[in-house]
């Protein structure tokens, strides 16, 4: 059954319009990866990548890394952007690089 619900309560229940679409990313840096390329790596993925396109990262590792990637603002991420960072992480040779499909980053 629809329910008709407010402007208010759609953007604090982050659904119809106010919907957010993400993706999980995982990579994994080879075994013999010095501190310093991890952190520059990193921050290269962060300045080219990440912030140029609008969107924000979430994640955490050392070796193996995991996160969300989302907009920085209310809107859907788009395949161009899976494909964009997939890309950017086999090019710069990284192992096992995951990219997911788009989910409803507040109900999935």
């Amino acid at each position: 059954m629809a329910k008709n619900r407010s402007r208010r309560l759609r953007k604090k229940l982050h659904i119809a319009e106010f919907q957010e679409l993400g993706f999980s990313v995982a990579w994994r840096f080879a075994e013999e990866t010095s501190v310093e390329d991890i952190d520059s790596t990193v921050d290269a993925f962060i300045d080219e990548v990440i912030e140029p396109n609008g969107l924000a990262f979430d994640g955490s590792g050392y070796l193996q890394w995991e996160g969300l990637v989302c907009l920085q603002k209310i809107g859907h991420c788009t395949d161009e952007h899976r494909e964009l960072i997939r890309s950017w992480l086999e090019a710069r040779k990284l192992n096992e690089v995951k990219v997911s499909d788009l989910f409803d980053i507040w109900w999935d």
